[in-house]
């Protein structure tokens, strides 16, 4: 696709697209997530603030829950810019302990529950936590990864801990260790006074993990300023919603950039009450929707696709919503059509980053533009973009012509953390980030992502790195070679899929290797497909050519 008449990125042509109560560039207020909280509840105290299993919590008492526990933490050693590892599921408890270590002067370190003991490990290691907050069932687990970390305490917490009174009680029984800690007992024993630390635009607020070009993960840095202008600028998009008013639907995990800004931290600002899915399948979804009337909703296109086929879906109004995010992973034209059909709101698909907080772009919203099927819309307000070639990725390609897509604006990340190298690499010396995958923008300021520059697999809107996969097959003494590429997924967009080929003499089956990878792996990464193989694709010098390996598996899903 080429384009004729002269334009450049810089001449910004999406700003024509706003609605009309959108600015193209915000005059941010320096507001930090605490005095967020703090701000709501005194505009809204008493006004529900969280829901998660029919459990209500008003933004006064979350406040009381929050402040008793930086009180602890700040006691238990935690001093400003120190890290705090969160391992929980959506709950209130890990609201709580994301507000208490950001007012204690702290970092949250956000970790997936599913991920295996490895992943952890390293990023405990990675990240310099000093302290855990997990789930009671996985306190042993934990308990066996802390002498090879900096982790000297584990504060636990259970589902339960905030539950109605005939909630089932928990027979989970956590391990006897003199390091460890029960989250409510010690809430209850601090007085609700936090520790006074000055808490600064610029302080770093968290560390998000995201892949590494080595298959490692690394933490992009993420600070106050980062996070509350992407808060602000959500308040500005989605323009109808009203403070004190509105309720939110956190069914994406709060771990992940997605949800902890948009189901989260934009419920806090804005002083919503958000309603905690601790596991987002549809049923629970749907029953949420009904008993709650949701007006929005931070989705991945499983979750749309999944609501769309369930039974339930015929007996749930779906036009309490507004407005619906979608991303993570591309949604399907029809799905968003049909979705659209029954809930008469509008979806807005977009594209981001762990590393940009994480919006960079976005369809436009009402009295917008049009949006157009296959874009990933237009960037955001103060949001520069630009396209460069793929071979230096340092000239700007013409508008219309592929190239590597490139992001500077206050929600990009200034680095990773103790990773100067990853750092050098991605980000240019005057803060543009190379984010890449391929693009091109049309004349209209609307950006279209053609292919992926790495291999990256995006499954039900996580982020799963080949590299890592194939390091776990390459453990197993029978494996010779193995390549591992995304497959196509109708539920999840992508799915894992595992290509090997046997050392001589070995005779394993693919249930034995099913067997040994899934201990080692998150479940999302467990593939889907495990091929054995006579031989794999390789260029003359050994290297396996996965490009010309994902052309012929294709060609069984055409």
């Amino acid at each position: 696709m080429f384009v004729t008449r002269e334009l450049t990125y810089a001449d910004k042509p999406w700003l024509k697209n706003y609605a009309p109560s959108v600015p193209g560039y915000l005059k941010y207020k320096e507001i930090c997530l605490p005095e967020m909280l703090e701000a709501t509840v005194r505009d809204y105290p008493d006004n529900t603030a969280l829901i998660c299993q029919d459990y209500m919590m008003t933004y006064r008492e979350l406040k009381d829950q929050v402040d008793r526990l930086a009180a602890c933490l700040a006691d238990m050693g935690i001093r400003k810019n120190d890290k705090v590892a969160v391992l929980l599921p959506n709950c209130i408890s890990i609201v709580v302990a994301y507000y208490a270590i950001l007012k204690a002067g702290g970092v949250a370190v956000m970790n997936n529950p599913v991920y295996a003991d490895r992943e952890l490990e390293y990023q405990f290691i990675d990240s310099e936590s000093k302290l855990l907050i997990c789930l009671d069932v996985l306190v042993g687990r934990m308990l066996n990864i802390k002498p090879r970390t900096a982790i000297r305490k584990i504060i636990w917490t259970s589902v339960n801990d905030y539950a109605l009174p005939d909630t089932p009680a928990n027979e989970y029984i956590v391990p006897d260790d003199p390091n460890i800690y029960h989250f409510k007992y010690m809430i209850d024993k601090y007085d609700p006074v936090p520790p006074a630390v000055q808490i600064d635009w610029e302080d770093t607020a968290v560390l998000q993990y995201t892949g590494g070009t080595t298959g490692l993960a690394k933490a992009a840095v993420l600070t106050q300023h980062n996070l509350s202008t992407m808060l602000q600028r959500y308040e500005a998009w989605f323009h109808d919603g009203i403070k004190g008013q509105d309720t939110n639907m956190a069914a994406s995990p709060l771990f992940h950039i997605l949800g902890m800004q948009v189901a989260m931290n934009l419920s806090i600002y804005m002083g919503w009450r958000d309603v905690l899915l601790p596991k987002a399948t549809p049923e629970s979804m749907l029953e949420a929707i009904r008993k709650y009337r949701v007006n929005y909703s931070p989705l991945v296109p499983a979750h749309y696709i999944g609501m769309l086929q369930h039974p339930d879906l015929a007996q749930t109004d779906l036009t309490c919503f507004k407005g619906l995010f979608s991303g993570g992973a591309s949604l399907p034209v029809d799905i968003l059509r049909r979705f659209e059909s029954v809930s008469k709101a509008e979806i807005c698909e977009g594209f981001g980053m762990s590393e940009t907080s994480p919006q960079t772009h976005l369809n436009p919203y009402r009295g917008g533009g049009p949006r157009k099927p296959g874009s990933i819309g237009i960037p955001w307000p103060d949001t520069e973009i630009r396209i460069v070639d793929l071979e230096f990725g340092e000239k700007d390609v013409p508008i219309g012509e592929a190239g590597e897509m490139l992001f500077r604006g206050p929600q990009v990340t200034r680095e990773y953390y103790n990773k100067p190298e990853e750092t050098a690499l991605a980000i240019t010396p005057d803060g543009w980030l190379h984010s890449g995958d391929i693009a091109y923008m049309d004349e209209d300021g609307y950006f279209f992502v053609v292919d992926r520059k790495k291999d990256l697999i995006i499954s039900s809107g996580f982020n799963i790195y080949p590299r890592e996969v194939e390091e776990v097959f390459y453990e197993h003494p029978a494996v010779n070679k193995v390549a591992v590429i995304g497959l196509p997924d109708p539920k999840r967009g992508e799915s894992v899929g595992v290509f090997l080929t046997l050392k001589p003499d070995q005779s394993v089956t693919v249930e034995d290797f099913m067997e040994f990878c899934q201990p080692k792996l998150a479940k999302y990464k467990w593939p889907a497909l495990i091929e054995i193989r006579e031989s794999l694709p390789e260029s003359n010098v050994g290297k396996l050519l996965k490009k010309e390996l994902r052309n012929e598996v294709m060609q069984r899903y055409k």
